[in-house]
């Protein structure tokens, strides 16, 4: 009896040390990224205007990455950037493979049971895209039955569904988009202004925007639970970067318009 309550003593002492230690890491995320002097950050990098290569440079840039720098420098180290696809960015979070995703992550009721968020820093709103001489989609509940060409884990993907759309995954918007110009989907769904980007690069597309949502998109930075003090210093660093004209400068930088306020 005795063996036994010494064994129940220790398993509870184990069990205390490793939820100490785990609160304790969180805790001291900051910590750690300021001992390294640097923020680890996933992002896509083939998301024109929010994360891309300059074509002349090939240089990251875009307005998520901007905005990371400057948060970054507001917590007195680098952004280093680690490139991945869509659908593995959040993934990432949970294996730390970095210790954020800055690259137009939505705001969902899904994944606030998992992760958290920032403020805001981008408001959108989407929309339905098709082929100029598809008539048969006017609104998004015309999706229903249809195909849309999405990333697969984007809130846009979880619209469309919504919607009864059967969703073909994708790599990218522009991968999607072209699906939709071969006819292989009937439509995508992204925000307003990404696609006025693409139109941008590619003015003959045979495309065009059918539906607008009413309901506005928000885009936040998102971390994995429990990240105490680097979650409060980034959220400390967007209230600046919002009031101090930043935001807005970079969005109307790379959006010409200002999508940092609702």
């Amino acid at each position: 009896m005795k063996k036994l309550f010494v064994l129940g003593l220790l398993f509870v002492a184990a069990v205390s040390a490793f939820a100490t230690a785990k609160k304790e890491k969180s805790v001291n995320s900051l910590e750690r990224i300021k001992a390294a002097g640097e923020l680890v950050i996933g992002i896509e990098g083939t998301y024109p205007p929010y994360t891309y290569h300059d074509a002349a440079s090939n240089k990251l840039i875009g307005y998520d990455v901007e905005v990371a720098e400057a948060i970054a420098a507001k917590l007195g180290v680098r952004a280093k950037f680690v490139e991945s696809r869509w659908d593995s960015l959040i993934i990432g979070l949970d294996s730390g493979l970095w210790d954020t995703v800055i690259n137009q992550v939505g705001v969902t009721d899904a994944r606030k049971e998992k992760y958290d968020f920032t403020i805001p820093y981008t408001y959108t709103r989407g929309v339905v895209v098709v082929r100029n001489d598809n008539d048969s989609i006017k609104t998004f509940q015309d999706l229903n039955g249809k195909s849309s060409a999405q990333t697969l884990t984007s809130n846009w993907a979880q619209l469309g569904e919504r919607y009864g759309a059967k969703i073909i995954g994708t790599d990218g918007f522009n991968e999607s988009v072209q699906l939709v110009i071969d006819r292989r989907a009937d439509a995508t769904i992204n925000d307003d202004v990404t696609y006025a980007d693409y139109l941008k690069e590619h003015p003959e597309t045979p495309t065009k925007v059918v539906a607008t949502s009413t309901d506005v998109t928000e885009s936040a930075v998102i971390l994995a639970k429990n990240q105490g003090e680097l979650f409060e210093a980034i959220n400390r660093a967007l209230t600046e970067l919002s009031a101090d004209g930043t935001l807005t400068k970079l969005s109307l930088k790379y959006l010409n318009l200002d999508v940092s306020k609702r």
